[in-house]
């Protein structure tokens, strides 16, 4: 079975409150076929910008022992010690003696640089599976991806998609919890 597109969410919290509610979500996609977590990391980061990673997963033991710690190894995050960072560099070596081309420097993003202090965020690596038949379809059509990205609220209301209030709505919500 080929791979479904794959993208890499990263979501901030200033003050993490869970209550199970995203896992619950992310499940009810799985389910339903339309998204698959290929791992999902809990990075927390002090206010002196030490790192803390919890694994958060709901995925099979299976799958779990098949993919591994796939987020830790696209984002350079040598969760395994040293032991996995010379694991990780060894892999890389392979593939780029194999042609696969590596991010250059201007290419790369430093999620971790990304997470403010005394915060947390959690990486969630996602396997799109609703977008395989498009994704093959484009392929067949002979096109490619020049790139993607999620679109703001704000830049929403300006095109008349959503309206001033309903954005609002969603900022209010959104700033209570980072005010809470």
């Amino acid at each position: 079975m080929a791979i479904g597109p794959v993208q890499l969410i990263v979501l901030g919290f200033r003050r993490p409150d869970f209550h199970g509610e995203i896992v619950a979500e992310l499940e009810r996609l799985r389910q339903s076929d339309t998204i698959r977590v290929i791992d999902a990391l809990a990075v927390y980061k002090d206010a002196a910008g030490e790192i803390e990673v919890e694994h958060l997963s709901t995925l099979s033991s299976e799958e779990a022992v098949e993919l591994g710690s796939k987020v830790g190894a696209l984002i350079g995050l040598g969760i395994a010690g040293e032991e996995g960072l010379e694991a990780g560099a060894v892999l890389g070596a392979q593939a780029a003696a194999n042609g696969v081309e590596v991010f250059g420097d201007e290419d790369a993003w430093d999620v971790l640089a990304d997470i403010p202090n005394d915060t947390a965020a959690a990486l969630l690596l996602i396997e799109h599976h609703w977008a395989v038949p498009l994704r093959d379809a484009i392929a067949r059509a002979g096109g490619f991806r020049l790139g993607d990205g999620f679109i703001s609220p704000v830049d929403l209301v300006a095109i008349g998609l959503v309206t001033r209030q309903e954005a609002e709505q969603l900022d209010t919500l959104l700033e209570a919890r980072t005010t809470a």
